[in-house]
């Protein structure tokens, strides 16, 4: 290996082996196959409280060591990137060691429990000069991207309306266990755990929100301590969020985060009106956009399908035909690719820490505005 090669090598550090930490190890596993032109992602160490999960996952996704301390991750060396994919308790304090130590962060959201600490690692991260990211990996995909460009040139006119959802079911059991999701130490509920994709997907879109009215609810009001327990446990945290929203821009629209939505394993779309057409889009078939023009013949005017392909960025970097389709890993690939490119321009990579903050401050504006009943400004 030349040491110009050497020099375009990233050591990666894993926190964390769960649901989010595969992904984050396959994204990183692949990016350099999609992303020739990034630093070479080495994956050098993954970390979990329980070691022989982290030697599992190490062998699994080939990572050269394992660790039972996070603390032992933060402070090698070799490792030059943090990805920390654990509950959102241990974020603010792994964040802040792993910047202290010099290294570039990403960083599963919400970012933390409150907004004082989100913005505590937002200034820290600024002035230790780190590259930062954060989770949110839906509004990576092509035909987002495609969607906001669409808007941005006029095709959709003036934009009149907004309606978006995120909307699951994985907490509707009222006998599935408490657990940290549901713990108030570790923040809001749904409006965090689902609300903040829908709210940075319309802030992607359409920028940012200007003030809210919203309405929280606890659906679920106690579940088991553990599996199968009689003893139970009363929850304090919402299930259900719905907002009223006015966009910095004039218009105005709604947002719904919900994990007991019977039925639902991704419902997290939207659909903007404008006085000259109209998108449509869902996770549910992340591969297809609908666009509708106004003023076409009324017995054959419609919504036109957008079928993702090679003509919509970085879609061709992972296959050249189209309608074969990319997935949610791909969808992480694309953000660990353009995370680890930054990194490598000494770039700012978007949404970075300070946007995760800015999406945080919408999540508290919402619920104070459950509270008092009122509209509350955002910020």
């Amino acid at each position: 290996m030349t040491k110009e090669l050497a020099a375009k090598e990233l050591g990666i550090g894993i926190i964390g082996t769960g649901f989010m930490g595969k992904a984050h190890a396959f994204a990183y596993r692949v990016a350099l196959a999609a992303f020739p032109d990034i630093p070479v992602p080495r994956l050098e160490m993954i970390a979990d409280v329980n070691e022989a999960s982290a030697a599992k996952a190490a062998h699994q996704y080939g990572f050269a060591r394992a660790s039972g301390d996070w603390r032992a991750l933060v402070n090698d060396p070799r490792v030059d990137v943090v990805s920390i994919t654990t509950p959102n308790t241990l974020h603010k304090e792994m964040a802040l060691a792993a910047i202290a130590a010099g290294k570039h962060v990403h960083c599963e959201k919400p970012l933390s429990p409150s907004l004082a600490d989100s913005l505590e690692m937002v200034e820290a991260a600024e002035k230790k000069g780190v590259s930062t990211q954060v989770g949110f990996n839906y509004i990576k995909n092509p035909l987002l991207k495609q969607a906001r460009d669409m808007i941005a040139a006029g095709e959709l006119g003036e934009i009149t309306g907004f309606r978006g959802i995120h909307a699951e079911d994985y907490m509707h059991d009222p006998d599935s266990p408490y657990s940290w999701r549901i713990d108030p130490v570790g923040g809001p509920g749904v409006i965090a755990d689902l609300g903040s994709h829908i709210i940075g997907m319309a802030r992607f879109l359409l920028g940012p929100i200007a003030d809210v009215s919203a309405d929280m609810r606890t659906v679920v009001k106690s579940r088991p301590v553990s599996r199968g327990a009689k003893e139970r446990k009363g929850v304090l945290v919402d299930d259900v969020a719905r907002i009223l929203v006015n966009f910095g821009r004039g218009c105005g629209g709604t947002i719904e985060a919900n994990w007991v939505a019977t039925g639902r394993k991704m419902q997290l779309g939207f659909e903007i009106s404008g006085d000259k057409g109209s998108l449509v889009f869902t996770q549910e078939r992340l591969n297809e956009l609908l666009f509708y023009r106004a003023g076409g013949d009324a017995k054959t005017n419609g919504y036109v399908k957008i079928e993702s392909g090679p003509q919509h960025p970085p879609y061709g970097e992972f296959c050249i035909a189209g309608g074969h389709q990319l997935g949610f890993n791909d969808l992480k690939t694309i953000e660990m690719g353009e995370f680890l490119r930054a990194i490598g321009q000494g770039k700012t990579s978007t949404p970075d820490f300070r946007e995760a903050y800015e999406i945080q401050k919408v999540v508290d504006a919402a619920i104070a505005s459950s509270k008092t009943r009122s509209w509350v400004v955002v910020g």
